[in-house]
């Protein structure tokens, strides 16, 4: 039981991670075979598992910013859970539009992409983040060495493109994807080498301690 619960309080991050990020999933399959998906169905699953991904997405990349700001290094160790389920749900996005909306057609699909703008954009997004999830591997970094930094710094245009997708998407009423835009784009400026520096700086600074309390403190050094 003791060993049971010190596994829980040093993994508890991971466990929070692999629970939240299915809990959306869970729902939708219990939503869809109990038919409470609304009156269109497909475009219920298509903004669910769209939004979901987007937000799993945001999560990771807020991974390093949280460390460097606030020194939350376990935030480090879920960033690859967070990035896989974004494409994992970036993924089923894909197959609702292109199997349950498009039966697969590929005529009607490349008509799709060609005609309609924000397909183009969600499709361009999608094919960034595939090589990014297949070589999130431990192996992956050893074997492209520098490059799979470069390479995996292509999530943040991803994330933008998205965004547009959402935007575009929408057409009318933009204040939600707006407003993830301003989040991705925060956690993109906290990454600028310089501004990232200043805030490491800022946090690791001493804070000075009140004069009466070093006075305090060196009083009890003193012989009585």
């Amino acid at each position: 039981m003791h060993t049971t619960m010190n596994t829980l309080r040093a993994q508890w991050l991971r466990i929070a991670v692999h629970v939240g990020s299915l809990i959306p999933l869970a729902a939708l399959i219990w939503d869809y075979f109990n038919n409470q998906l609304g009156a269109n169905p497909i475009r219920d699953m298509t903004l669910r598992t769209g939004k979901t991904a987007l937000i799993l997405l945001m999560l990771s990349l807020a991974c390093t910013p949280a460390n460097t700001v606030f020194g939350f290094r376990q935030a480090l160790k879920v960033r690859r859970a967070l990035g896989l389920y974004a494409f994992l749900y970036a993924a089923i996005h894909l197959l609702v539009f292109a199997g349950l909306d498009y039966g697969f057609d590929l005529g009607l699909l490349q008509g799709a992409i060609l005609e309609q703008r924000f397909v183009l954009v969600g499709l361009a997004a999608f094919l960034i983040l595939v090589p990014l999830a297949v070589t999130s591997t431990k192996g992956w970094m050893k074997r492209l060495g520098q490059r799979w930094k470069t390479l995996h710094q292509w999530v943040y245009l991803a994330a933008l493109l998205v965004i547009v997708h959402f935007v575009w998407l929408v057409k009318a009423d933009t204040r939600e994807p707006l407003m993830y835009g301003a989040v991705v784009v925060l956690l993109l400026v906290v990454r600028i080498p310089r501004i990232r520096q200043m805030v490491s700086n800022v946090r690791r600074r001493p804070r000075n301690k009140p004069d009466h309390l070093v006075i305090a403190k060196e009083a009890k050094h003193l012989p009585q």
